[in-house]
C-alpha cells in the first residue's frame, strides 16, 4: 500500500476550531494536548457546537503550560493549567469531576458561547476509559473525546463522499428547475474540517479502505481499529459559515447507513505511542472476516 499521513489535527478545547500540526506526541490516551479541555454550562453539561456553532469559530493553542484561546471577536486569553484547581462536577460519562479553569475562562467561554459557562480541564485521561460499546475497555484512557482517543480517514473516502455530495446538489438542482424554481446556491465541497479527524491517510487507496484496517503504523506509531465512526449534525456545519445544512448527512445516510446510524471514517486506539510526523508512511493489516 502506497500511502503517507497527510494532515495532522488536535482538538485542545472540545468542539473549538481544530489547530493543525505538522507533528504530534502520540500518546496512549491520543494525540498530545487534544480534548483535554471542555466548556460546561452551570449544571456540569458539556457544551458543543452542536448546539452553538459559534465555538467553531474559536482556536486553542497549546502552550507549555496551559492553553491559548482566540476568537475574532473575543481577542486571545491564555489560560494556564490549573493543576490543583477548583473541582467541577459534570454529567459526562465515566468521570464525574474535572477541573475549573478559572473566571476569567469562565468569562471569555460564556461571551462566546452567549450563557454562563465555564472552561474546564481534565487532568488525566486515565480517569475515563473507554467504553466497551466502541471496541475499548476502561483500561483504555479517554481524553474528552466522545468515543475512542484517534479519529482517522482517507483522502479517498472524503474525495468519495464530495462525489456524492455534489450528484445529490445536482438532483436537487434539476428538480428546482423542473418545477420553476430559482436553482440553489452552487455545490460547495465538503472541506475536512466538517469531519474534525486527527489523522489523514492520502495515497492509491479505494474510499473506505479504513473501514477493514486492523492495525494502522504510521511511522513509528501503531494504532488499533476500535469502531468505525457515526457522524452527527455537527457535520452539518460550515466551518467558515457557521450554516447549517443536508450534507454530508444526506449522502451518508443514502450510501452509508448501517444499523441506524450513517458512518464516515474509522476510531483507533494508540497501542504503540511515539512522534507522528506529517508524511510518515502508512501500513495497515486488514481484519479477519468474521
Amino acid at each position: 500500500m502506497n500511502a503517507h499521513v497527510s494532515r495532522l489535527t488536535v482538538y485542545p478545547v472540545k468542539s473549538f476550531a481544530g489547530h493543525v500540526v505538522d507533528e504530534v506526541e502520540m500518546g496512549i490516551a491520543g494525540p498530545a494536548d487534544d480534548r483535554r479541555w471542555m466548556v460546561v454550562d452551570d449544571a456540569g453539561t458539556t457544551l458543543t457546537a452542536r448546539k452553538f456553532p459559534h465555538m467553531l469559530a474559536a482556536s486553542a493553542q497549546p502552550l507549555p503550560d496551559g492553553v491559548r484561546l482566540d476568537a475574532a471577536a473575543l481577542g486571545p486569553l491564555d489560560v494556564a493549567t490549573p493543576v490543583g484547581g477548583r473541582t467541577l462536577e459534570v454529567t459526562m460519562s465515566r468521570i464525574p469531576t474535572v477541573t475549573d479553569a478559572g473566571d476569567d475562562a469562565a468569562g471569555w467561554v460564556s461571551e462566546l458561547v452567549g450563557r454562563s459557562a465555564r472552561l474546564a480541564w481534565l487532568d488525566d485521561p486515565a480517569r475515563r476509559g473507554m467504553s466497551d460499546k466502541h471496541g475499548g475497555t476502561l483500561a483504555d484512557p479517554l481524553a474528552l473525546t466522545d468515543t475512542a482517543p484517534v479519529h482517522l480517514f482517507t483522502t479517498a473516502s472524503l474525495r468519495q463522499m464530495d462525489a456524492w455530495a455534489a450528484q445529490a446538489h445536482d438532483e436537487v438542482v434539476a428538480a428546482a428547475l423542473a418545477q420553476g424554481n430559482p436553482a440553489p446556491p452552487p455545490f460547495q465541497s465538503l472541506d475536512v474540517r466538517r469531519f474534525r479527524p486527527n489523522i489523514v491517510v492520502d495515497g492509491d487507496l479505494e474510499p473506505f479502505v479504513e473501514d477493514g484496517w486492523h492495525r494502522i503504523t504510521l511511522g513509528d506509531v501503531e494504532l488499533r481499529f476500535a469502531d468505525h465512526c457515526g457522524r452527527c449534525v455537527m457535520t452539518t456545519v460550515d466551518p467558515d459559515t457557521y450554516a447549517k445544512g443536508r450534507e454530508p448527512l444526506r449522502s451518508l445516510a443514502r450510501h452509508r447507513r448501517w444499523d441506524g446510524e450513517v458512518w464516515f471514517g474509522i476510531q483507533a486506539v494508540p497501542v504503540r505511542p511515539g512522534r507522528l510526523t506529517l508524511g510518515a508512511p502508512v501500513t495497515t493489516t486488514i481484519r479477519p472476516a468474521l
